[in-house]
């Protein structure tokens, strides 16, 4: 295992290739800043 292996999350860097071991990084899935929600116009 290791760099010319395909199944390995290494392996695949180095073909260039995605699957369940690197997922492609999907623009807008990373959640908002975390932290309580403000309601706009609520007095604090």
């Amino acid at each position: 295992m290791g760099k010319g292996d395909r199944k390995t999350r290494r392996g695949k860097i180095i073909k260039g290739s995605y699957g369940v071991r690197r997922p492609r990084k999907r623009p807008g899935t990373m959640p908002a800043a975390a932290g309580p929600k403000k309601k706009p116009g609520a007095k604090t």
